[in-house]
């Protein structure tokens, strides 16, 4: 089995975020957990020059992408669609085309369905999928776990927040993530009382 899977490589991988929509978010147990990770990986994105994309099922329905993510996106241009797989919309193929990447990281609502579906898609395709457990939810825990698990045993790496962040910096050719996130803070006004970088890099919540 080749570990190259298992790799992250910010040069070579784009974040999507799949259908975190206003009414959709409003019936997950676990709405607030999920949002704030996936805010979380937006700027960590941003910051590493990791490209993000954004779908919406059916915004008409379901309202569009939930504001705290929307305010995060360096723009948003999201693809809407009306099939569960991401991967069954022309428009979804053609805007992950333009970016050329072997690698996704995969978070969004529902595990056992969009999610799901677009992660068989990915893999079917030939891109190398990690899916961010914690940054992910389903209406209940059961099925949260039955989509997370049959995209393991589809060949999905399964991961957290901080797994998914810490590899994309730590390559030496990327430079120091300390220093990085440092100076990031310094400019969002931390000044004389230090760096948390630990905003960063947030206790996985489960």
């Amino acid at each position: 089995m080749t570990l190259d899977k298992f790799i992250i490589d910010k040069e070579d991988t784009v974040l999507l975020i799949v259908d975190i929509q206003d009414k959709l978010a409003a019936v997950m147990k676990e709405k607030d957990k999920v949002i704030k990770n996936n805010r979380h990986l937006v700027e960590l994105a941003k910051m590493i020059g990791m490209p993000v994309m954004v779908t919406e099922q059916y915004p008409r329905g379901l309202g569009t992408t939930v504001p705290e993510i929307r305010g995060a996106l360096p723009f948003y241009r999201p693809v809407e669609k009306m099939t569960f797989d991401c991967c069954g919309q022309p428009a979804f193929l053609e805007a992950l085309k333009e970016h050329n990447k072997s690698s996704v990281v995969l978070t969004g609502m529902e595990s056992h369905i969009c999610v799901l579906q677009t992660c068989i898609g990915l893999l079917r395709g030939g891109i190398n999928v990690h899916v961010v457990q914690d940054a992910i939810c389903s209406r209940t825990e059961d099925n949260w776990k039955i989509g997370i698990e049959f995209m393991r045993e589809a060949g999905a790496v399964v991961t957290c927040i901080r797994d998914s962040a810490v590899p994309a910096f730590k390559s030496g050719r990327h430079g120091g993530v300390q220093k990085d996130l440092a100076e990031d803070q310094m400019r969002r006004g931390a000044g004389s009382r230090g760096s948390d970088v630990r905003k960063y890099f947030p206790a996985p919540e489960y």
